[in-house]
């Protein structure tokens, strides 16, 4: 059996060529090995963007930004993903979502080094 890299790896070839469901299904099987790989939460929450399936995107961005509370990148990469969300649906709770994981990164960002 394929390790949770593995098909992490293979699911970022499949994105990278546009084969977005395929993607998905890849990430989903290395999330089926390991629940906790952030990095698969963030390429789902990409490509079900791109599949126009917004509120798995953010559910998936959410998890991500559960699983690594202290990085920057994840919450500017999280109001992305609510941006985009807005854009699908015109949901204006998105928007707020969105300031509010941006105001997050900025928060972090500026934090000193522990």
């Amino acid at each position: 059996m394929a390790t949770a890299e593995a098909l992490y790896a293979k699911g970022e070839q499949l994105k990278d060529a546009g084969h977005y469901e395929e993607a998905a299904a890849k990430f989903e099987q290395a999330l089926q090995q390991d629940e906790a790989y952030a990095l698969a939460h963030f390429a789902l929450a990409v490509v079900y963007g791109k599949l126009n399936r917004h509120a798995d995107a953010v559910r998936h961005g959410q998890r991500a930004c559960e699983l690594d509370p202290n990085d920057p990148f994840t919450f500017t990469a999280m109001s992305v993903t609510y941006q985009r969300a807005f854009a699908g649906t015109q949901d204006m709770r998105y928007i707020q979502l969105a300031e509010d994981a941006m105001a997050r990164a900025h928060m972090l960002q500026s934090r000193p080094p522990q």
